[in-house]
């Protein structure tokens, strides 16, 4: 999978550039993004993952209350031309000047649900447990549901299908008793719960809003469509693909192999969203996809949560324990903090300050897993940004750019003090990282004695202090200290 640009022998990494509130004073969120590209590029990064392009149920939404997928900000609907992000013409000019920067764009897709319909429908449909949605709780009756989607802006330009309830599984709301709940829908056409998906509550094909039929043709036929024209419409190079565990795996194999094969996308990269801390649930999803996708490292990231919540008294020598870039690097897509993750969201696990510099560390300067940085700890935002933290992010990102490359050599030596080599190659020097979790070390167990190969002699110093400094001896052997922010980066002086 196309993790950059094509032929670059630089180390990917992806943005993730937006938050939950991501709003910007003075401009839409696309001429920021493309305001932003030169500077995004000079820090290391190959690919942009972006919010959701598409028509939102109300202007404010952030696309995953996802109305038109088809409508980018060229319709008057839902209140307005625009999105939450900007026009159309905004988002084009974007993807241009990131592509101009030899970066490469990843599309968030919703696929598995749609809000604000335009019309209510009467058909029938059994209500069921939400926590077991396999056992029905009432008999099959009458309902009023928001299932017809008309688009009545688009006036079906790109697209002419218009959604009605027999494109749809579930809902969650009654308007005719005005009741809420969890709703199967219940005709001769309709086939109940997609078999296919995640069996948490039972069955967890449904998730929210109006939930999608992945088997009706008419369905498929239009996101099949969809996905080769939003690539072809942006020239992104991929998908996110929100919600996995909800929608049947069959119709999402099928659609990142049909995207795949479609002209010049023979490299397309998919990264899915399972979101579970339990390794042994994604494997089998791992599995189902036959690598067609990557996967999101909830279980790492969870660590990294865990890690900033018992501070000293974790042991940082199991940090890589049950999570995905141990087991399986090639499809580890690894994290720090996420739109989910923010404080108060509704997947809330926000990694601290007192650790997030230490996570930052462990998932980009290593040689497993492909790295997504987080925008709200990069830039300057009302929700989560710390000052500290960008600082050393950036000083992060130029050390993966410029030095963390070849061969890895761990020194996990120590509860609260650990350590890595990067060997370098033909083209870099490589470093040494060492980081701890006790802002009260130990004289003794907040140095690690490391190997740094053939360079014997040479002298290492820090990249945040170039004042302190570690001579390596005659066997390339040198001992390499921590430092109060609790990261520390040594690199060759002298190195390229």
């Amino acid at each position: 999978m196309q993790l950059g640009p094509n032929g670059s022998s630089q180390n990917p990494t992806m943005v993730q550039f937006f938050t939950w509130d991501a709003r910007h004073p003075d401009m839409s969120w696309w001429e920021h993004l493309a305001k932003e590209a030169p500077h995004l590029a000079a820090l290391g990064f190959t690919q942009i993952w972006l919010p959701p392009p598409n028509k939102a149920m109300e202007q404010t939404g952030r696309g995953y209350d996802a109305y038109d997928l088809w409508d980018l900000g060229e319709f008057d609907q839902k209140g307005s031309v625009t999105t939450r992000w900007g026009t159309k013409e905004d988002l084009l000019r974007a993807c241009d000047a990131a592509r101009q920067c030899d970066m490469n764009v990843i599309i968030d897709a919703v696929l598995n649900h749609k809000l604000g319909a335009d019309r209510k429908e009467a058909f029938r449909a059994v209500r069921v447990d939400p926590l077991n949605r396999l056992r029905d709780i009432e008999n099959e009756r009458p309902v009023n549901g928001w299932t017809a989607f008309d688009f009545p802006g688009r006036l079906g330009k790109y697209s002419s299908m218009r959604w009605n309830f027999n494109h749809f599984t579930g809902l969650d709301w009654d308007d005719l008793t005005q009741t809420d709940g969890v709703f199967r829908i219940s005709s001769e056409r309709h086939q109940g719960w997609s078999r296919w998906v995640d069996t948490e509550n039972g069955n967890y094909d449904y998730l929210l809003g109006i939930d999608i039929d992945h088997r009706h043709p008419e369905v498929r036929c239009d996101l099949f469509s969809w996905g080769s024209w939003i690539l072809d419409t942006t020239g992104a190079c991929g998908f996110r693909l929100d919600a996995i565990k909800h929608m049947d795996r069959r119709f999402l194999l099928e659609f990142i192999e049909r995207t795949r094969n479609h002209p010049g996308k023979k490299r397309l990269f998919a990264v899915s969203e399972y979101w579970s801390a339990n390794l042994r649930l994604i494997i089998p999803y791992i599995r189902a996809f036959h690598g067609q996708t990557s996967f999101f490292d909830v279980p790492l990231h969870q660590n990294f949560h865990r890690a900033s919540k018992a501070g000293a008294s974790y042991d940082l020598r199991t940090v890589f324990e049950g999570s995905l870039v141990k087991l399986r690097p090639g499809d580890a897509v690894t994290f720090v903090d996420n739109h989910d993750t923010q404080v108060g969201q509704s997947l809330e696990s926000w990694v601290d300050t007192n650790f997030k510099a230490q996570a930052y560390a462990l998932i980009l300067l290593r040689s497993h897993g492909y790295p997504c940085v987080f925008y709200g700890d990069l830039y300057p935002n009302d929700e989560c940004f710390d000052e500290g933290t960008s600082r050393t992010l950036k000083q992060l990102l130029l050390a993966r750019k410029s030095f963390a490359y070849g061969p890895m050599v761990d020194y996990f030596e120590h509860r609260n003090c650990i350590g890595f080599v990067r060997m370098g190659d033909s083209d870099h020097a490589g470093c040494v990282v060492v980081l701890s979790n006790n802002p009260l070390p130990d004289s003794t167990t907040s140095k690690i004695r490391m190997n740094v190969g053939p360079h014997q002699g040479a002298t290492f110093h820090s990249l945040f202090d170039g004042t302190r400094t570690v001579a390596i001896d005659h066997d390339g052997w040198g001992s390499f200290p921590s430092s109060e922010g609790c990261v520390e980066v040594w690199i060759k002086t002298g190195g390229h």
